[in-house]
């Protein structure tokens, strides 16, 4: 019998990312409800859509950023910060098409779509942040680190 912890079979950023992501939608879902309780379909459009649509882009940024700092180390502070600024701009596109094709505000309810965004960026970073912090991310991975000493040696 060892004292060494088992491996887990996902990688810490993929449970992260998935965490967030289930926590976010069952926000949106509660806002959906709310919606639906306090306004009309319209409004259960908005709280749906904003809620969805910010969820949907955060786990791609999220999940591109995972992806490069895994590939390529020394770039993840660019690819986090492109990727970043490509979700401000995708929302934005978003909200524009919505706007240009007359749906905001007659089948979609402005208020509940901005409070459904809302909700869902708050939770989407604070779930974020704490299934991050409890992640169990090796500082070194001796797997690797010898893994490639055995390449270079040319075994």
């Amino acid at each position: 019998m060892t004292t060494e912890t088992p491996e887990r079979s996902a990688d810490p950023g993929t449970r992260v990312l998935g965490g967030a992501m289930l926590v976010a939608l069952g926000v949106s879902v509660v806002v959906t409800a709310a919606a639906a309780l306090l306004g009309d379909s319209s409004a259960i459009a908005g709280a749906a859509v904003g809620g969805v649509s910010l969820t949907v882009v955060m786990a791609f940024g999220t999940y591109v950023v995972h992806v490069a700092s895994n590939a390529v180390p020394a770039l993840s502070l660019l690819v986090a910060i492109m990727t970043y600024a490509l979700q401000i701009a995708t929302m934005v596109a978003f909200f524009l098409v919505l706007e240009r094709s007359g749906a905001l505000g007659e089948s979609v309810a402005g208020g509940w779509l901005l409070l459904g965004v809302v909700a869902a960026s708050l939770t989407w970073s604070t779930a974020q942040i704490w299934f991050s912090t409890r992640a169990r991310i090796p500082m070194y991975d001796l797997s690797r680190s010898t893994a490639s000493r055995g390449q270079e040696a040319g075994a």
